[in-house]
């Protein structure tokens, strides 16, 4: 038996949350989508996702974001599983008034789907051709 509370929760989730799948799709598609890594600076240097921003959840602030366009979806990312910076750095740039959604997973699990990575620490795979 469907349950409406259940089916709210289910919606509200896919609302604040992009898989790795969702997250090529969209951005080979051209979406106004910037994706963030809110991990450190040295984080970022050895492997993110190509074409990301690195924005440190504990940087973020009115001055260190006001370049950004308000525009834009920002999917935010960290490590994975263990780690919670994309949730730090969603929750800050939502409070700055921008439109952001969390990567399931992070970094780990857009690996293990198979997608290029870049950095010191570069891993070959899928690649996103949206140009970026």
């Amino acid at each position: 038996m469907m349950s409406i509370d259940q089916m709210a929760h289910y919606q509200r989730k896919l609302a604040y949350e992009m898989d790795s799948w969702d997250l090529y799709v969209a951005l080979n598609q051209g979406q106004a989508i910037t994706v963030v890594d809110g991990r450190s600076a040295a984080a970022f240097a050895e492997e993110h996702i190509p074409g990301a921003l690195n924005l440190p959840h504990k940087e973020i602030c009115f001055n260190s974001t006001e370049m950004l366009d308000k525009s834009r979806l920002y999917v935010c990312y960290c490590d994975g599983i263990g780690c919670n910076a994309s949730t730090k750095t969603a929750l800050k740039l939502l409070t700055l008034g921008f439109e952001v959604r969390e990567l399931i997973g992070g970094l780990d699990w857009w690996k293990r789907d198979g997608y290029a990575t870049e950095g010191k620490k570069t891993q070959l795979g899928i690649t996103i051709n949206c140009g970026c």
